[in-house]
């Protein structure tokens, strides 16, 4: 290329860049540009979830690249801490003269062969859960217990495609875990008809 087109080249380059630079006022270089100036003032309130989150006890974890708040767990359960009624191993306590405890709860999760009691509750230290190679795990992080088998899930709810997010997306990020939305017993939820349906329907299926 000779040195004349060269130039002629860079001064077009040059003139483009200097022209497409230019735009009005309410105009953007590009949605992603228009979306992040958006989103500074809505109607004179920033975009937060603080709003959503003020009233709740939250905890902050960082899994890989993500950092975000989840609702702490210690305070929502009734009988923590356990030690207070487990005040020793649990096979200690088996007999006649303790009161038998937490015969509400039916284990649906995995059949017997795979999943017990045990599974996920250590006898000897019940104010935590522990691992399946017996490692503790606080019940503020209960989601690391399930992610032992649920792992897909687990990467899908670190990046918000799983599970429900506090206040929408705005920061700082708030995000229910597992327990919040399964009973850790009985994680199936049942099929439901959606909060509106066409009723003539569904007597006609009947």
């Amino acid at each position: 290329m000779s040195r004349q087109n060269y130039i002629f080249l860079l001064s077009c380059i040059f003139i483009f860049m200097l022209f497409s630079c230019k735009h009005g006022e309410g105009e953007y270089h590009s949605l992603t540009d228009k979306i992040e100036e958006k989103s500074k003032d809505y109607h004179g309130v920033p975009v937060s979830s603080e709003p959503y989150i003020d009233d709740l006890k939250t905890v902050e974890i960082t899994e890989g690249e993500h950092t975000f708040l989840i609702p702490e767990r210690k305070s929502q359960i009734t009988s923590y801490a356990c030690t207070e009624c487990h005040s020793k191993p649990l096979e200690q306590m088996k007999g006649s003269d303790f009161k038998k405890a937490h015969w509400d709860i039916e284990l649906v999760h995995a059949n017997k062969v795979t999943m017990n009691c045990a599974t996920c509750h250590n006898g000897n230290n019940m104010d935590n859960l522990q691992s399946l190679t017996g490692n503790s795990i606080d019940f503020n992080r209960s989601y690391k217990l399930c992610s032992q088998c649920h792992s897909q899930q687990f990467e899908d709810w670190k990046g918000g495609a799983h599970g429900k997010n506090i206040g929408g997306w705005a920061d700082p990020r708030a995000a229910m875990t597992c327990v919040n939305c399964h009973n850790p017993h009985k994680p199936h939820i049942e099929s439901r008809w959606p909060s509106r349906f066409n009723t003539q329907k569904v007597k006609e299926r009947e």
